[in-house]
């Protein structure tokens, strides 16, 4: 029997690039979007994945993503909302713009798309179909720096509470909510050594880290409604 697909937002880099090579490595389909090009796209076409070009603050592309899934597909697997934008509160740009591209991306989209794409998650061969919301230890904590960004996380979390209510028994829905799994080439020393302080593993958590919290949630049976956090500890940290 031909494995459904399970449908990845934001592919093209880190987190959800590791994830889709898997998952097509696995011999599993994947349907993934992306907002900017990267070079790994063309390696992720060549290996079989659908790829669609769409940017979360137009909502015109969102809706086109969405027609194009369900004309091409009659089930899911899985959503995986892993798609981020990580805006700091003094970016060049109007606080309520900030405000607004952080829920569009970490918010309104999902609720759209877990609306719009429900059904195709419904009927699924599998005992159960998956929503995954990629989250972030911060929004349990809040942020000096970064509070719409944090606030719009925070209410991702309620959008994993609310769909597993009004979804189950069939769909899971949960949220992984990780810190420091890998940091950027531009992170300098001193930031890295800072960083680490925060963290009772003293050490990247790293993408198969991440990859094995996806495969957990997506192979149980009962989990639903859950944040599972995945952060070394960080939230111990003082």
């Amino acid at each position: 029997m031909k494995q459904e697909s399970i449908f990845i937002t934001g592919v093209g880099r880190r987190a959800g690039l590791h994830l889709t090579r898997n998952f097509l490595a696995r011999g599993i389909p994947v349907i993934g979007t992306f907002r900017s090009e990267y070079d790994s796209l063309g390696e992720l076409e060549n290996n079989g994945a659908e790829l669609y070009q769409c940017d979360f603050n137009e909502e015109a592309q969102v809706q086109q993503l969405s027609r194009s899934i369900l004309r091409s597909h009659k089930s899911l697997r899985a959503i995986i909302h892993n798609a981020s934008e990580w805006l700091p509160d003094n970016a060049d740009m109007p606080a309520a713009e900030i405000m607004t591209r952080m829920m569009n991306v970490h918010v309104t989209t999902p609720y759209q798309l877990n609306m719009t794409l429900s059904p195709l998650l419904q009927a699924c061969t599998h005992a159960h179909a998956d929503i995954i919301h990629v989250g972030d230890y911060i929004s349990s904590r809040g942020s000096k720096k970064h509070i719409a960004y944090a606030v719009s996380k925070a209410a991702q979390d309620n959008l994993t509470l609310s769909f597993a209510a009004k979804l189950a028994p069939k769909i899971k829905v949960n949220s992984l909510a990780p810190a420091l799994l890998m940091f950027n080439e531009r992170d300098d020393e001193t930031y890295r050594e800072a960083t680490l302080k925060k963290n009772l593993m003293r050490c990247e958590g790293g993408f198969d880290e991440f990859q094995h919290g996806i495969d957990y949630l997506l192979g149980s049976g009962y989990i639903t409604g859950r944040v599972l956090p995945v952060d070394g500890g960080r939230h111990l940290v003082n």
